[in-house]
């Protein structure tokens, strides 16, 4: 391997935005790593897939520990596996509780701390997160008080993270995106969902994709929490 070529480890990467993440990466020649539970194996010897529950501190270890076992460095991190639960906040259960903190804040700490070992063993590299825009802009339809706290600590911690290692080389960043179109949105919600975004409709992928490229192209960029959310944070 080119001692040039780019690594990123993606996590939440077997679906949805996160396996959008890793073709969009593969297309500028990164070499990948991927996690999830369910992910399968790849035929591509530039991406290696990692089964494993992110919410586990053994499964963090590996992921990058597989990274530089094939490909000797990481220099991007995608933390974007995060599970979101609606619920009025009475409604919420000990379950719930311990799976979307289990999943949005220990699995962002304990792969986060790996990759930026490894990161300051490089001099440098990048670390970028999503997040939500519910965190800066509540909307009373879409009670989440779960999804404020994990992800909510997560753009906290990005701008920490940012002032730590300012003068190391390592860039954090994080990506907060509105309501973004996929199949578990049923087509019937789809208006609705819409209206909720001052541009007038729900994002794409694509959006939070270019996003997270763009951020990783941008080497004076640190501690930014990028809106894709058709201008939901703005206002109303």
């Amino acid at each position: 391997m080119n001692e040039q070529t780019k690594v990123v480890v993606v996590t939440g990467a077997s679906q949805g935005i996160g396996a959008e993440i890793v073709k969009a990466f593969r297309a500028r020649d990164y070499r990948v790593v991927a996690t999830a539970r369910s992910i399968q194996p790849t035929d591509d010897p530039n991406v290696v897939a990692v089964a494993g529950d992110i919410s586990d501190p053994a499964t963090a270890r590996r992921v990058i520990s597989r990274a530089l076992e094939h490909f000797g460095r990481v220099d991007t991190l995608v933390n974007n596996a995060g599970i979101f639960i609606a619920k009025p906040f009475t409604a919420y259960t000990e379950d719930d509780y311990a799976a979307v903190l289990g999943v949005n804040v220990a699995g962002f700490f304990n792969i986060t701390q790996h990759a930026v070992v490894q990161m300051e063993k490089q001099g440098g590299g990048h670390v970028v997160s999503i997040t939500t825009t519910l965190v800066d802009h509540a909307i009373s339809g879409v009670p989440s008080v779960l999804a404020s706290l994990s992800k909510g600590g997560i753009a906290a911690a990005t701008r920490s993270l940012a002032i730590e290692y300012a003068k190391r080389g390592i860039r954090t960043n994080a990506v907060s995106p509105g309501i973004i179109k996929s199949p578990m949105h049923p087509e019937e919600t789809h208006a609705t969902l819409d209206a909720l975004h001052p541009i007038g409709r729900m994002g794409e992928m694509r959006d939070v994709v270019d996003a997270v490229l763009f951020l990783d192209d941008a080497p004076f960029v640190t501690g930014e929490i990028l809106h894709v959310d058709g201008g939901q944070s703005a206002g109303h």
